[in-house]
């Protein structure tokens, strides 16, 4: 990259991303006293802007119960002491917003209005705006915290003798070519880089979630886990030829009454699960893969015209659909699933850390135990609260240590074009996967080389690169099916395969794979 200046900066702390954990960790921070720095490609377009369900919060009688549903849509892979430990924070995280001003949505009888979605046996998602509740919290935290250097993106962690010592950082143009080089000095570097949701042609995140934080972790030294275990929702808007972000219709919809149904009218779901439509997102995705196998057709439609006052309870899907031609009040909408939620991520513990000292994740793109093989509905906004105020509380423990290491700033990656990237992702290792797909994907990965990094794309590029090639290699050692991971060829639960796939790089720079230990609990019955 051509350098048109550089600059220096220090901080106790700093955030990379702008989304609910990372705006979190940034404003508990600032209140401990410690100095913030909040660095992000763009303040606004998160994946929490974008979502609508909710966030799931147990009221003091119902923790165990959600523990409970947490723990079997994991399908064996959940850590029960982070399942424990962030569901029981449920009710200091809501009024944690509340006390920063996000204004939820109230019931009949004044007090909080809580509703259900898939996997949950009772209400306890909470709305607000009806299907806005990460709009309402995005705003909350953007103004409390402080304010993020935009239009940039981070090049590479550095540490040293004591571990994460700060960031080396790359502005854009408008055009989103690299103008200047920046290196922050700071003993805590919190990754809350969100999604990868890009690696797909399809998928719900904004068009900025391409893994960053993974690619960031590995090069410092962490580790990653159960990154194969990818959740689609089920219920995304299905436009003919569509590509990039794509409108999600929200679960809470199929909690007030819509219905799954193919193209003749008959039930996507059925008697496959005991919750029908309110099935975990897993087992309504694989229901739905499996219908448009035996069809042809290419989506399937959610029947929503009998949710009473449908517009004014989901504006927001209301106003995707009739942008696109659709009113849900008359109108089946056309859905098929698309790339969601990273189950896995960064391993951290539940304050946070990586095992690089000083070097933090939170939000989707840490794996802290408590998603396991398959995200309950509305946890995520949950867990990116909780996490995001413990990290800075952790971080305050490296207050003082001196942030001593050299700055690398990388100029050439290995990196594939995008678009042929997502579609071996698409066609390899999407819904459903076997192993002559993931092989396919595996030499896609192969052919990437080595390219100079002149933009932001290019570093996206980069990193999706990476994450390609962490998700299918754990996918190919996971022959069976679990939670999100369904191989066709391999279509039960191997209870030898209960434990997660452990990535990270070798002193070549090349990844490598350890199995974490068996998971503490079987995978319940009837639960794949």
């Amino acid at each position: 990259m051509t350098l048109t200046g550089s600059w220096d900066a220090a901080a106790d702390l700093v955030v990379v991303g702008a989304g609910v954990a990372g705006l979190t960790a940034a404003t508990e921070a600032v209140r401990l006293g410690l100095r913030v720095l909040v660095v992000a490609k763009d303040a606004v377009d998160t994946s929490t802007r974008y979502a609508q369900g909710g966030m799931a919060t147990a009221t003091i009688d119902d923790v165990a119960a959600h523990a409970e549903d947490t723990v079997v849509a994991g399908a064996g892979l959940c850590d029960p002491e982070a399942v424990r430990s962030v569901v029981g924070d449920g009710a200091a995280a809501f009024a944690a917003l509340t006390a920063l001003g996000a204004r939820f949505d109230a019931s009949a009888d004044g007090g909080v209005a809580r509703t259900r979605e898939g996997g949950h046996r009772t209400a306890r998602i909470v709305h607000a705006g009806g299907d806005a509740t990460g709009a309402e919290i995005q705003r909350v935290l953007t103004a409390a915290g402080p304010t993020a250097l935009t239009d940039a993106v981070v090049l590479s962690v550095i540490t040293g003798p004591r571990g994460a010592a700060g960031v080396v950082v790359a502005t854009a143009d408008p055009g989103g070519a690299l103008e200047s080089v920046g290196v922050i000095r700071a003993p805590a570097v919190l990754l809350a880089t969100g999604g990868s949701s890009m690696l797909f042609a399809t998928g719900t995140n904004p068009t900025g979630a391409t893994g960053d934080g993974i690619a960031l972790a590995l090069a410092a030294g962490a580790e990653i886990a159960d990154v194969e275990f990818v959740q689609f929702h089920p219920t995304v808007f299905f436009a003919p030829g569509g590509h990039g972000r794509l409108p999600l219709i929200s679960e809470a919809l199929r909690g007030e009454g819509a219905s799954l149904i193919d193209q003749g009218g008959r039930p996507v779901v059925g008697d496959a699960h005991p919750l029908g439509d309110l099935a975990p997102r897993d087992v309504v995705s694989r229901a739905i893969a499996a219908r448009l196998s035996d069809t042809g057709a290419t989506h399937v439609l959610l029947d929503a015209r009998g949710v009473p006052d449908v517009a004014r309870r989901f504006p927001t899907v209301t106003r995707s659909c009739r942008e696109r031609g659709i009113d849900p009040a008359t109108t089946p909408i056309p859905v098929a699933p698309a790339a969601h939620y990273a189950c896995g991520g960064i391993v951290t513990d539940l304050a946070g850390r990586t095992r690089v000292p000083g070097l933090f994740a939170a939000g989707e793109v840490a794996r802290t135990g408590l998603h396991g093989a398959n995200r309950l509905a509305s946890n995520s906004l949950l867990e990116g609260v909780v996490l995001g105020r413990r990290v800075a509380a952790a971080a305050r423990e490296r207050f003082g240590t001196d942030p001593t290491g050299d700055p690398v700033v990388p100029r050439v990656a290995r990196r594939l074009d995008r678009a042929v990237l997502q579609a071996a992702a698409s066609a390899g290792i999407g819904v459903v996967r076997d192993a002559a797909g993931i092989d396919a994907v595996r030499r896609v990965a192969a052919g990437a080389v080595d390219r100079p990094l002149t933009t932001v794309r290019d570093v996206e590029d980069s990193a999706l690169t990476t994450l390609l090639d962490a998700t299918v290699t754990a996918a190919a050692l996971r022959t069976e099916t679990r939670g999100a991971h369904t191989r066709r060829d391999h279509p039960d639960a191997d209870p030898a395969q209960c434990r997660s796939l452990v990535l990270s790089r070798d002193d070549d720079g090349a990844l490598s794979v350890r199995l974490g230990d068996l998971a503490r609990r079987p995978v319940p019955a009837g639960v794949s």
